[in-house]
């Protein structure tokens, strides 16, 4: 387990005013040892959730261009039948996962390729299981284009609490499945949108790990 790129400033920072603030309050009231003492049981809870909520595993992902990965930690929200009308312009099966707070927020890939199309859109914040959430949240379009020739597009949508998305592709770029493609901060949600011949392996409630859970599998 080690620690995400988009956490490592902010908890530096996060420690410094932490610890700050224990000095000032052992400075101005040292008789106090009570009210010491809760601000550092609180201090150090407070660290640990945000320390935890940047963690990022490190084990060995399972390639397989049959296979659609799930493309984040979190649970099945979605699973149906919609029309995708921003890019692929058909029929597909759509799978949502919804990653709450304490949830690793790492995207990874759900399949190799080739990038073939990306586009950010700036948006509303609306709660991520919110249905309108797909089309008026901030959010990234991401396909990704396999050697056979099939298209899987994805989204990264930004929820309540969730107003930072990264990512970390261009179009063009060569990523293999399960690798690191964004990141996004406090709660959100990831949509896979698939062909419609695909089989899905997951159930709506059904916990996700990603790069690791098997979500559908292609023809």
């Amino acid at each position: 387990m080690t620690i995400h790129k988009e956490g490592r400033t902010l908890l530096f920072v996060l420690l410094i005013v932490l610890f700050g603030l224990n000095w000032l309050i052992a400075s101005f009231f040292p008789e106090r040892e009570l009210v010491q003492q809760i601000v550092m049981g609180a201090s150090i809870v407070f660290y640990l959730i945000i320390l935890q909520f940047f963690r990022s595993p490190v084990f060995n992902i399972v390639k397989n261009d049959k296979q659609i990965l799930a493309p984040a930690d979190g649970k099945v929200v979605v699973i149906e039948e919609t029309d995708e009308p921003e890019y692929l312009k058909s029929r597909r099966r759509q799978i949502s996962i919804f990653m709450s707070p304490v949830n690793v927020h790492v995207n990874r890939m759900p399949v190799g390729g080739t990038i073939s199309y990306f586009k950010y859109h700036p948006g509303k914040y609306l709660v991520a299981w919110h249905p309108k959430s797909s089309t008026e949240n901030e959010r990234t379009t991401v396909v990704a284009r396999m050697k056979d020739g099939t298209q899987v597009l994805f989204r990264q949508i930004a929820g309540a609490l969730a107003r930072r998305i990264k990512w970390y592709v261009k179009e063009g770029d060569l990523l293999d499945q399960g690798q690191e493609f964004g990141f996004i901060k406090f709660g959100s949600r990831v949509d896979v949108f698939l062909p419609m011949n695909s089989t899905i392996k997951v159930t709506v409630g059904q916990v996700t790990k990603g790069g690791r859970t098997v979500i559908a599998e292609l023809p």
